[in-house]
């Protein structure tokens, strides 16, 4: 990571995992800025691998995502409440996107 590169914090869902880690940006890039200019594998760091039963799986230094696998991408913004951590499993997700 070069000095000028910023730390941020991200989830990632894929098919099988939620992947909680690091990402490395440059000053005033967004997260999809960064997912536009990625080649085939996104690095991340400081990374913990859950399944979706909740169960972690793994925890790494480093670990490089397939980009291809990717479903979600979002800044891990703050921890979950405990309320939406036992609702989660149960619900079912449901995202409306609207263009302009």
């Amino acid at each position: 990571m070069s000095d000028e590169e910023a730390k941020t914090k991200v989830i990632i869902l894929t098919s099988n995992y939620r992947i909680r880690g690091q990402i490395h940006l440059q000053p005033g890039a967004r997260v999809t800025d960064f997912m536009i200019d990625s080649k085939n594998f996104v690095a991340v760091t400081h990374v913990e691998i859950w399944g979706h039963d909740g169960r972690l799986i793994m925890a790494a230094p480093f670990i490089n995502v397939s980009r291809d696998h990717i479903e979600i991408i979002t800044p891990d913004v703050a921890p979950p409440s405990a309320a939406a951590l036992q609702a989660a499993p149960n619900r079912a997700l449901t995202l409306n996107v609207t263009h302009p």
